[in-house]
């Protein structure tokens, strides 16, 4: 009797080998759709950048703080990245200030994921929300 069935390797590595038989073409196609349905629950983690330089403005300040707060409630990280131009990298402090002031305000919806460090001319830190 032709039932158009297969047989497939199952446990390769088992003492003995393991076997099934079945229908290798339905049993691949069960596969992807698992795999899509699993990619359909994966949230997607962005990381969202926020620049400012070291002597930004209270208005500016305030505004890219709200801005980094929306982020950090729709799930995202936030990188905040201190651009230092010309001499200003020479007093690295004020962009260390400014990044602790950003932490300082966010510090009751986020964690910091990553100390304020200096990379050439710019210094970053990286938020996280809160679990």
């Amino acid at each position: 009797m032709e039932e158009n069935l297969d047989l497939v390797l199952v446990a390769p590595n088992g003492k003995p080998p393991v076997c099934k038989i079945m229908n290798y073409g339905k049993y691949k196609f069960e596969q992807a759709k698992k795999e899509k349905e699993a990619k359909k629950k994966q949230k997607v983690l962005e990381i969202k950048e926020i620049r400012v330089t070291p002597n930004i403005e209270e208005h500016d300040f305030e505004f890219k703080s709200k801005n980094a707060r929306k982020f950090l409630e729709d799930g995202n990280k936030v990188k905040i990245t201190v651009k230092f131009r010309g001499r200003e990298v020479n007093n690295s402090k004020a962009g260390e200030i400014v990044l602790n002031k950003f932490i300082e305000r966010l510090e009751d919806i986020s964690v910091v994921e990553k100390q304020p460090k200096l990379e050439g001319r710019n210094m970053f830190t990286i938020l996280a929300k809160k679990a």
